[in-house]
């Protein structure tokens, strides 16, 4: 058991990691909708592999010019804002009564409170803790790197999602991507950021937070001197019920978040590794590595002269996994190395690796020391990185888990699995 007091009392957050995590940065679970994913393509409609040479390089579509971040509004504040980060936050099981919130206030060494919305969601069946904020207060609350980044603050009074970093890597989030919330609203996951609150694994609007249902008021903020957090901490508990939680926010959250960057366009890595506050939750996560293949980030592909050679190589990464299905994705995805992008989602290369995933999951295959996204050499083997971790070597339903999360959509399963089995008619 952790010492830590276990948050949210209206989610058993815990239950949900532990029974869903499959593997770190993937947990969402896929259902397969009902009928076959067996139809296979016509073998008269696949190219030659074997005559079809990779080209590596720079993309032949150059990509374009990123928009420029949308200006942050006077509603976000500016970027000579005092900070005031948390020393406690504390999680009710219904909203704080302001009689309740005054006398916090008044606790020695209380200098500022603030209470936000919050509450569970569920995307996929996998659970979700998260807080509605007013950009304008809660950016004093935030680390100094997340608070001088303007494009979380726009997220957010766009009414979109800014995921925690440890929820991005956690749940295996795509930056740019839409999630369908279970009985509610599509979110999409415009920004990460590391606020360093324990439990919570990312903040929306507060219009967005009403139409999520999420609980007015359970979620405060205490800030105070560092050095007195235990007194706080002692003197909050003495003036709340049994239902709510008292967690001492800190212990270099500051420092993690620097080195994070908690840049907008910038998750973090797979390289990158937080403390975890609660030593349950990092023990389940342990497991749940430990359980799936891993494939070495330097891998040896070479520089084979055919997609043929290089799909068959790129698979020996991940045990298990066919050359054909990689063969299938390269087709889809760009047809073979001929439409690198970048999409209109910001997805590059000949696997079309949104820049996010390929941080974690880039290797660089032909040995030159770069893992470079546009070259087919290193994103071929790369693909099977990816799809190893998230199972695919163990075939079966595993396998078109694994394709669903590498584009989430049974459909594009589907037509991957009908032009793999195509691939492997045309190469027994």
């Amino acid at each position: 058991m952790s010492h830590l007091p276990r948050l949210w009392a209206f989610v058993t957050m815990l239950a949900i990691v532990a029974a869903l995590a499959v593997v770190v940065g993937a947990v969402f679970l896929a259902t397969r909708p009902a009928g076959s994913l067996t139809d296979t393509a016509a073998e008269s409609d696949l190219p030659d592999l074997a005559g079809l040479a990779p080209l590596a390089g720079p993309p032949t579509v150059k990509p374009t010019p990123a928009p420029s971040a949308a200006p942050v509004t006077s509603a976000t504040g500016g970027p000579g804002i005092t900070l005031t980060p948390p020393r406690l936050l504390v999680i009710s099981q219904t909203g704080l009564p302001q009689q309740t919130k005054e006398d916090i206030s008044q606790l020695k060494h209380v200098e500022k409170i603030d209470s936000f919305d919050g509450g569970a969601i569920r995307i996929s069946g996998a659970g979700l803790n998260l807080l509605a904020v007013d950009p304008a207060r809660f950016r004093a609350w935030a680390p100094k790197a997340v608070a001088e980044q303007p494009r979380v603050w726009s997220a957010l009074a766009q009414g979109e999602f800014v995921a925690d970093s440890s929820a991005v890597r956690r749940f295996g989030l795509v930056l740019g991507s839409e999630y369908q919330v279970d009985g509610g609203p599509r979110l999409r996951v415009a920004a990460s950021a590391s606020f360093g609150l324990p439990g919570v694994d990312g903040l929306v609007g507060m219009e967005t937070g009403r139409r999520l249902g999420l609980l007015p008021g359970v979620a405060l903020l205490v800030h105070g001197p560092e050095k007195a957090a235990t007194t706080l901490n002692a003197g909050v508990r003495r003036l709340l019920g049994s239902g709510a939680q008292v967690v001492t926010v800190g212990g270099g959250r500051t420092a993690r978040a620097a080195a994070d960057k908690s840049a907008a366009d910038r998750p973090a890595t797979a390289k990158t590794t937080a403390k975890t506050t609660a030593k349950t939750t990092a023990k389940t996560t342990a497991k749940a590595t430990a359980k799936q293949p891993r494939a070495a980030r330097q891998v040896a592909v070479g520089r084979p002269g055919s997609y043929l050679d290089l799909y068959r190589r790129s698979a020996a990464v991940c045990p298990g996994l066919s050359w054909t299905v990689l063969a299938a994705i390269g087709q889809v995805e760009s047809s073979h190395g001929r439409n690198n992008g970048p999409s209109s989602a910001g997805a590059q290369g000949p696997m079309q690796f949104m820049p996010a995933t390929w941080k974690a999951y880039g290797v660089d295959g032909d040995g030159d020391g770069v893992a470079d996204i546009w070259s087919p050499y290193d994103a071929v083997p790369s693909a099977a990185n990816y799809l190893c971790a998230n199972g695919a070597g163990q075939g079966g339903k595993k396998l078109e888990k694994a394709i669903w999360f590498y584009n989430h959509s049974w459909s594009y399963v589907s037509k991957v699995m009908s032009i793999s089995q195509g691939y492997a008619r045309a190469y027994p």
